[in-house]
């Protein structure tokens, strides 16, 4: 079993999850904003997302944290390394939850789990695949230095495009 590292930021704590998160992520799930990510989805199902979350990190080695604010420990979003069966390669993703939009704290995760992919996991390159629909996580994609670089084609997500994240080299530069 592996343990979920803890990261911090500036505002935030990268983190596993805990049984109080889930009241947040079912909410986020269960939102309109959850089209982007599959949903929106039932308690039941996010249940079964939220526990995966866990899961990842014990078969991958690496997985999503819960962000969550530094001062409260209140859940802002899921943002961390992915990787799912059907995924062209491992991904950085990002959700942040709607009480916690617009405050650049999508940036602030991704930045520090991008770091950890390159300086810790050892990848020597991500994507993220976001919906072209989406336009804040493409908004975030080119705030974080990604270049477009194709598409892709899931069979639950559909189309989505594929932003290659700066090389381990470069990626600091886009703080």
């Amino acid at each position: 079993m592996t343990t979920i590292p803890t990261l911090t930021t500036e505002r935030l704590t990268l983190r596993a999850p805990r049984l109080s998160d889930f009241d947040a992520y079912a909410a986020f799930r269960a939102s309109e904003r959850a089209r982007f990510v599959g949903g929106p989805d039932n308690q039941i199902k996010a249940w079964g997302q939220f526990i995966g979350l866990p899961g990842q990190w014990a078969i991958r080695g690496y997985g999503r944290w819960i962000a969550a604010d530094r001062d409260t420990d209140a859940p802002v979003g899921v943002v961390g390394l992915l990787y799912p069966i059907g995924w062209p390669e491992p991904e950085i993703a990002w959700s942040i939850f709607v009480e916690a939009e617009g405050r650049g704290l999508a940036q602030e995760a991704a930045l520090a789990a991008r770091h950890y992919a390159y300086e810790t996991a050892g990848w020597t390159t991500a994507i993220s695949l976001i919906d072209p629909a989406n336009t804040r996580s493409v908004a975030l994609a080119e705030r974080l230095g990604c270049q477009p670089e194709g598409a892709f084609q899931h069979a639950i997500f559909g189309a989505m495009q594929i932003w290659r994240h700066p090389a381990p080299a470069t990626e600091g530069m886009h703080a």
